[in-house]
């Protein structure tokens, strides 16, 4: 059985007096890292006073990174010095960056191989548009995505990948995908793998749905067979939430 992982993705939100008072409620109150991998990705400002106050069950990731180790790229942050200060996960390529600030699938397969050669786990994100998904060309899109994205990557690396299908028309609209959409797509993500590479290494990957989940809508999507996790937006910014969410997704695989 595959380990879910949960993984909060606070994206410009919380200044440091925030992002700690979360984590000094999550951080003991987190089911153990064996039952669920819990995950907080936040922004560059407050990862290393987060990193100090994790302990044992809560990990802690960035939501980007450059692909090269240093060099003249203004307000960018390297690989190298997310490890110095103790950080573990990075998100990459998520729709957001993709769409705001030019990210592409050249560049995430870029930052993916610096991501392994650093020792980070990344969280690598593909998904559709909501036009896309009306002209049925969603398996068409992650077929590129992964395609280009994976390119270069060894079995033993994708193996240990994060996948995060994020539909992108289900991104902070309020609009779900339902658990047959989402494990269809993370089904067909499943496939593609297999097809790049090999059956193993498919089926030891790990994929999450990300697209506005919530409370209600969790315990539905983690009892799917080929959602492993979930990326999680606005709904993880509480810690009270958040531990539900870690809660719920440790009792669904455990109930497998």
């Amino acid at each position: 059985m595959r380990k879910p992982v949960i993984a909060g993705n606070w994206k410009m939100f919380k200044v440091r007096d925030e992002a700690l008072q979360f984590m000094y409620t999550a951080a003991d109150k987190a089911p153990s890292l064996e039952k669920v991998e819990s995950v907080v990705c936040a922004q560059f400002t407050v990862l290393r006073c987060l990193v100090k106050r994790q302990g044992d069950n809560v990990r802690v990731g960035a939501q980007n990174m450059h692909f090269l180790d240093e060099g003249a790229f203004t307000g960018e942050v390297s690989a190298p010095m997310l490890k110095a200060i103790g950080v573990e996960y990075v998100i990459i390529g998520h729709s957001e960056r993709r769409a705001m600030f030019n990210e592409t699938d050249e560049t995430v397969n870029l930052k993916l191989k610096k991501a392994f050669e650093k020792e980070l786990h990344p969280i690598l994100c593909v998904g559709e548009t909501l036009a896309q998904r009306e002209k049925k060309l969603t398996n068409r899109v992650l077929n590129r995505q992964l395609k280009l994205d994976l390119a270069g990557l060894s079995p033993e690396q994708v193996s240990k990948l994060i996948i995060a299908y994020e539909p992108i028309w289900a991104i902070g609209t309020g609009k779900t995908a339902t658990s047959e959409i989402a494990n269809d797509a993370c089904k067909h993500i499943r496939k593609q793998v297999a097809s790049l590479f090999n059956p193993e290494v498919a089926n030891a990957l790990r994929i999450q749905y990300g697209g506005s989940v919530k409370l209600g809508n969790i315990k539905e999507l983690m009892s799917m067979p080929h959602i492993d996790g979930a990326l999680i937006g606005g709904a993880s910014l509480k810690a009270e939430d958040f531990l539900t969410f870690l809660e719920v997704a440790a009792a669904a695989k455990a109930a497998e």
